[in-house]
């Protein structure tokens, strides 16, 4: 070989210009996608979101449901698929769960926002413009639509997540640093998408709803206000349950229906008349199902439910529980204490804001009579509790709901089946006001369907509790962290390319 062909370069100077340029032309590329993931995580990504519902793997519970459903059903996700805050991906993983579990279940997206077209066939085809109106389909923008044939039944994306309005820190990345009030966020606390998905079409696949009747003529609240104190939100959660509910009066000759799946008594004001409360005896009796709510307004007037109460053991205590290592404000009373071997005990990790509750306790008999109920005391405040009526006594904890199970008696069959009973000392802990608080909304939805008996909708099925991760960063590290994205990683990456390029060229 000459000496002329051994100091020949590797490369001609065009082919190391080429090298060059293709070297700068992937570093700004690399540039460009580092700025495009700052602005878009500056513009749109403020936080994100971890709880055991991102891994969608459905309970055993829903499985066995879902098992039993042979009809064609239809999942519609009615949602604005880019909006960082409402769920929407979870909703969709959960969803092609169940269609992966049921190929009868079908699930589609429609995106109101991007698809005005086909979102508009929506409002159609299940009456949207007149969501706000009926006690089926709650009004909002995401919605998720459970159709089965010519029946349907909507959920409002808010339902599925719950909510606590916490105040904001400057650090947060919506705080507004120009106003001098209290600025507050809304942070997600538990997903019931589960528990809300199976509960719909369990009831989609039944042709007839449970019926609930709500006593009225004492003073109780009704289902028609929407005001703080009324309880159309309590009629709505029921809706959403697959039980209708009816308003009963049972003055005259009117008795408790005998399509009563479901009785339900809210805080009387007034006592009941005696041949009221003999109806009510004996719609127990045959084996009816009650959800009885009493208030502190009702302390120094009984309303004649008590001495039945008693009979299936039970006390209703006149006097309220004061608890203020564990209150907001002087009235609502945070509960924290689950009895886990009930049907709250998925509510263990959560907690209920009840107003002035009173004592719901289970009655010591000396002599327990043949076939006594079994009672459990669901829900009890802490242990340095006190009473309003007593505050000189020992701090205790105290039992504020209770639940009454007669056991099926052996040779004995009633009409109705066998009694359950649940007695809670707080009413405002389930009306517009508070019912969206902490799990009251969760409490009322196991209470019912425990009352009901639809065990299918209890075991392996709770609110998922949500974690929230929030990234913060102060102006200095904001700035240093721009400077390594922006600077020092493609300095770095055109700093390796160059020394490359000085040994490719040797």
């Amino acid at each position: 070989m000459s000496d002329q062909q051994k100091s020949r370069p590797s490369f001609s100077p065009a082919n190391r210009w080429k090298i060059a340029f293709d070297m700068l032309v992937r570093t700004v590329l690399v540039l460009a996608v580092v700025v495009m993931l700052n602005y878009l995580g500056a513009q749109f990504f403020h936080r994100f979101y971890l709880s055991s519902q991102t891994n969608v793997g459905l309970s055993s519970r829903t499985l066995v449901v879902l098992n039993s459903l042979t009809n064609q059903m239809t999942v519609t996700l009615y949602y604005d698929t880019h909006d960082a805050d409402n769920f929407y991906p979870t909703l969709l993983a959960l969803a092609k769960e169940y269609h992966a579990a049921n190929k009868n279940i079908s699930v589609q997206t429609v995106d109101y926002i991007a698809d005005p077209g086909a979102a508009e066939k929506i409002k159609e085809q299940y009456n949207l413009p007149g969501a706000a109106d009926s006690p089926n389909a709650p009004p909002g923008k995401d919605l998720v639509i459970f159709a089965c044939g010519d029946r349907h039944d909507i959920v409002a994306g808010d339902a599925i997540v719950r909510f606590q309005t916490v105040p904001m820190n400057p650090n947060d990345p919506d705080f507004d640093p120009r106003q001098s009030k209290l600025q507050f966020r809304k942070k997600p606390v538990a997903f019931n998408g589960e528990l809300m998905f199976t509960s719909k079409l369990l009831a989609l696949a039944h042709a007839q709803p449970f019926k609930a009747y709500f006593l009225q003529g004492h003073g109780e609240s009704s289902l028609a206000d929407t005001s703080d104190n009324g309880f159309s939100k309590f009629g709505l959660t029921l809706a959403q349950n697959d039980i209708r509910v009816n308003n009963l009066e049972l003055l005259g000759n009117a008795a408790v229906p005998p399509d009563c799946n479901l009785l339900i008594i809210a805080a009387p004001t007034t006592s009941l008349d005696e041949s009221e409360l003999q109806k009510i005896d004996k719609y127990l009796a045959q084996g009816g199902r009650l959800l009885a709510l009493f208030n502190y307004a009702s302390i120094s007037q009984p309303v004649g439910l008590e001495p039945i109460l008693q009979k299936w053991g039970v006390n209703v205590v006149p006097s309220y529980v004061k608890d203020p290592q564990n209150s907001i404000g002087d009235q609502v009373v945070v509960v924290r204490a689950f009895n886990p071997k009930t049907f709250v005990n998925p509510l263990t990790q959560l907690a209920l804001e009840m107003v002035l509750p009173r004592p719901i306790t289970k009655v010591d008999w000396a002599n327990p009579p043949a076939n006594a109920p079994e009672v459990d005391e669901l829900v009890l405040s802490s242990e340095v509790s006190t009473l309003a009526s007593d505050p000189a006594a020992t701090p205790r904890s105290y039992p504020l709901i209770a639940a009454v199970d007669q056991k099926p008696v052996a040779g004995l069959a009633t009409p109705l089946g066998t009694t359950r009973i649940v007695v809670a000392g707080d009413s405002l802990f389930l009306d517009n006001q508070i019912i969206e608080a902490a799990a009251n909304r969760d409490f009322l939805n196991y209470a019912v369907n425990w009352l009901l008996d639809r065990q299918e909708l209890l075991a392996g099925i709770s609110p998922q509790p949500v974690t929230e991760f929030h990234l913060t960063l102060t102006q200095k590290k904001s700035q240093q962290l721009d400077w390594l994205l922006l600077g020092a990683l493609p300095g770095g990456v055109l700093f390796l390319g160059w020394l490359v390029w000085l040994v490719r060229r040797k």
